[in-house]
């Protein structure tokens, strides 16, 4: 197979998100695998039949032993800041148990947060490059690429997700780079702060792997409220 017939491949896209990964082939309805962005590795390793020291979890394997792991984000607010982690997990996206396919034989589209460190972008297009082989790489913002799937190229967009909220105002596809609004606040901070109420009340989770149980009872019992003060009123004449 030449070098042409590879790029004219399908390519493969990989929502690189700070607490959530989703990857798939382009062109289908939704990604193909969807799992959260960490490592997993023994905290005793003789607990875990078969494991040996250095084990690494990554994907559903992680999620299922999280108790038994300590946990860690390779993303931190957008960023990578764990190269050989973030190397692993997107490794991982094209084993057999993803998308079982060989990252040489197809193009790959990367999203990132804006304002992302030219650096971080460096690193990752080497990663792809020299160490999976992919053909064909093309980098770009996630803000930009929600807007394209509602069928516009101009518009704002607000985007919070786990690691990083920002706002991106977007003129005929291209974003407006000197009007881009972010903060390094979104969903693992308000899991954080969770944390610090339920400590406050006596329930400590200071595991690494006890933060995804806070984070669970976050999205599952948690809500935003219209009006804070009146609920609160509401619910101290109980």
């Amino acid at each position: 197979m030449d070098s042409y017939d590879v790029i004219a491949n399908q390519p493969v896209v990989i929502d690189n998100g700070s607490g959530v990964i989703k990857a798939g082939f382009a062109g289908e309805q939704a990604p193909k695998c969807r799992f959260p962005n960490y490592v997993g590795r023994p905290k005793h390793t003789r607990v875990m039949a078969g494991a040996l020291e250095g084990d690494i979890f990554i994907g559903p394997k992680a999620e299922e032993y999280r108790g038994l792991l300590s946990i860690k984000y390779p993303m931190e607010h957008g960023v990578v800041n764990d190269w050989n982690d973030m190397e692993r997990v997107w490794q991982y996206i094209y084993s057999k148990d993803q998308l079982q396919t060989f990252p040489e034989e197809h193009p790959v589209l990367l999203t990132e947060a804006p304002l992302n460190p030219a650096k971080n972008r460096e690193k990752a297009a080497e990663i792809f490059f020299e160490t999976l082989n992919v053909p064909a790489l093309h980098i770009q913002m996630q803000a930009v690429l929600s807007l394209y799937s509602t069928g516009r190229t101009t518009g704002v967009v607000l985007d919070s997700g786990d690691g990083v909220t920002h706002v991106v105002p977007i003129f005929e596809g291209f974003a407006m780079q000197h009007s881009i609004q972010r903060i390094d606040v979104a969903g693992r901070d308000v899991t954080r702060y969770l944390r610090l109420l339920l400590r406050k009340e006596g329930a400590d989770f200071h595991r690494s792997s006890e933060f995804e149980i806070v984070r669970q009872i976050k999205e599952k019992a948690c809500y935003l409220s219209a009006n804070p003060s009146k609920e609160e009123a509401a619910e101290s004449e109980k």
